[in-house]
């Protein structure tokens, strides 16, 4: 193997082991900052020695071997030894690193619970979202700051700020390394879930840049949710996100078109939504039915299950999506849920129906500059025949949104309007 092979190996070989492996270590030194730079110290000494020695039998038991080497030699430097640290050493030292059964098979054991706590502590509440989302993104997804920065069209300097500013929080407030128990799990995997959805979000209708999607963000979002619904297998709002993400992701093939612009959703070929990804999605929602009463990712996914139950957009159930977001306003209220049961009992009862909702959350200050409040009102009014004021409304969406692709489409609606209204004329 070459060494840019054995290079690009080591790289596949971090993005799969690397929450594994500071997961671990954060449980040995139970600081996430000495962690990540121990694993990084490790990832050094694989790009170092593998390109001559080969790429080890199991390498993720090779670079938790070596990270735990280093930490040991830390903390022997700093006098701080204690009886796990003694233990550890004994253990690394009866064999080489990564190859004593006994080690891979602790390593096996640990695995899952240290992964769990790693996703409470990158998501912890006392973090603000940018730098949950960034250090979750850094720790359990492997990434690099640069990929960070690219993903969320910021510069590197500041994914770095909000990685360190994390971690000295998590640090100052002596954040536990622990799951959470009793009435804090729930808003504490509430965090979680809000970060991986935030993440997905991102990735299937980016807030900015040139493109409509950014399906890596998507696929690293749907596999921290894959591995979460492995971790804590009876919490239904878990496999509500996953399900209402297998669903969302079938789209993702239909949702632009051939030169990158986006395609909406009743104007996709259906066709081309992903069958494995529904299956999946579906089973995971009724498995979610089925461990309580649904929460507001149950019913998210519900209501994206009725899309991808209809063979046409002409067999849609709007009237059952519009009593969804009813449920869903009355479990967890939110004016863009208003907006959007606005539009489904437009599709239901007629473009009046939802006008007259729509123009309730007017003035509603945390609409004031998002840009699909006028977008629906001036989709909503175009069906009613008011061309002049449908265009208006597309322009103004046109300037409130920060991605040049919705950029493009909305201001291709406001022209349309003018030249049908001057046809008409």
């Amino acid at each position: 193997m070459t060494a840019s092979n054995t290079h690009r190996a080591i790289d596949a070989v971090w993005r799969i082991e690397s929450a594994r492996v500071i997961a671990g270590l954060t449980r040995i030194v139970r600081d996430i900052g000495l962690a990540e730079e121990l694993a990084q110290d490790a990832l050094v000494a694989a790009l170092e020695q593998w390109p001559e020695s080969g790429i080890p039998r199991n390498p993720g038991a090779w670079l938790m071997a070596t990270a735990k080497h280093r930490a040991i030699d830390l903390l022997r430097r700093q006098q701080r030894l204690d009886d796990k640290v003694q233990l550890l050493g004994r253990e690394l030292e009866t064999g080489q690193r990564g190859e004593d059964p006994h080690f891979e098979t602790v390593l096996e054991t640990d695995f899952g619970d240290d992964l769990l706590r790693l996703m409470f502590i990158s998501c912890h509440p006392v973090l603000s979202t940018e730098s949950r989302v960034a250090l979750t993104l850094r720790l359990l997804g492997g990434l690099s700051t640069a990929e960070i920065a690219r993903a969320f069209l910021v510069s590197e300097s500041t994914v770095a700020q909000r990685i360190v500013r994390a971690k000295r929080t998590l640090a100052k407030e002596h954040v536990p390394f622990e799951v959470p128990e009793g009435p804090e799990l729930a808003d504490r995997l509430s965090s979680v879930l809000e970060v991986v959805y935030l993440v997905f979000n991102e990735g299937y209708s980016a807030t900015a840049g040139d493109d409509w999607m950014r399906p890596a963000l998507c696929e690293e979002a749907l596999r921290l949710g894959r591995i979460l619904a492995e971790l804590v297998p009876d919490e239904s709002e878990v496999h509500g996100l996953v399900a209402l993400m297998e669903i969302q992701a079938s789209r993702s093939a239909a949702r632009t078109g051939p030169d990158g612009e986006p395609v909406l959703l009743l104007e996709q070929d259906r066709s081309r939504w992903d069958q494995l990804l529904i299956h999946r999605g579906l089973a995971a929602l009724e498995r979610a039915e089925k461990l309580g009463a649904p929460g507001p990712y149950v019913l998210q996914a519900a209501i994206a299950a009725c899309h991808a139950r209809a063979r046409t957009a002409q067999e849609t159930d709007w009237g059952g999506i519009a009593a969804l977001y009813e449920a869903l306003a009355h479990l967890a209220p939110s004016p863009v849920v208003e907006l959007n049961r606005a539009v489904a009992l437009a599709m239901a009862y007629g473009p009046a129906t939802g006008l007259e909702l729509v123009d309730q959350l007017a003035a509603e200050p945390s609409l004031r500059t998002y840009h699909l409040l006028p977008s629906v009102r001036g989709d909503l009014l175009a069906k009613l025949g008011r061309l002049a004021e449908a265009r208006e409304e597309f322009e103004r969406a046109a300037a409130l949104t920060r991605n040049e692709r919705e950029r493009t489409l909305l201001l291709a609606r406001a022209a349309k309007c003018r030249r049908t209204g001057e046809g008409g004329r």
